[in-house]
């Protein structure tokens, strides 16, 4: 045997994990991180002896879950500025993906419970990873002159994030709406979609 059919595993493996973090993402965005297993289990179409086989415990889970949104929206700021006619559409579109992002990340304390540290260092992974994308879709929206060119990534990244919080409590707000309302006053007077 030449051992082929353990990389073939491997692949199998990762493409599963991959399955279960987008399953599991797609579950908390819309019920929070307390869902059940067997609801992300459904969603990926695995058992849910697969998703403990991946992630034996929740808080393991929701740290995969919260690394693999990290990864996801540094790697869609680039991609959605390439594929919109102006920076300003890809700029809302990746602002989209962040609300996703920020619901289920205030799960993410709760879920760690005591682990101080490893929150630290994630929160950190997250500023490392995702200022510069905002601030790179802000400086090309700005440079186009969609949009006023004083506002910081990271001044951004709180204001949505702030207006998130609360979003999910069965109470009726809308923080999409306001992130919404948020970003459209970015806009310089005169300007328009033009995607």
């Amino acid at each position: 045997m030449d051992g082929s059919p353990r990389p073939r595993r491997r692949a199998d493996a990762r493409r599963n994990e991959q399955t279960l973090l987008d399953a599991a993402a797609a579950v908390f965005v819309t019920s929070g991180v307390d869902a059940p297993v067997r609801d992300i289990a459904a969603e990926a179409g695995v058992g849910m002896g697969t998703v403990y086989r991946h992630f034996p415990t929740r808080a393991d889970l929701v740290i995969a879950v919260y690394r693999h949104q990290v990864q996801a929206c540094a790697d869609a700021g680039p991609a959605l500025l390439a594929s919109s006619a102006t920076p300003y559409p890809a700029l809302t579109a990746w602002i989209d993906l962040f609300v996703d992002f920020l619901v289920t990340k205030h799960g993410l304390a709760a879920a760690m419970q005591s682990d101080a540290a490893g929150f630290d260092a994630l929160h950190a992974h997250f500023l490392d990873r995702l200022v510069p994308v905002c601030a790179g879709l802000l400086d090309a929206a700005a440079g186009a002159g969609e949009i006023r060119s004083d506002v910081a990534a990271l001044e951004l990244m709180r204001g949505v994030g702030n207006l998130c919080i609360g979003s999910g409590d069965g109470s009726g707000y809308d923080a999409r709406r306001l992130v919404g309302l948020l970003v459209a006053g970015l806009r310089r007077p005169g300007t328009t979609d033009r995607a």
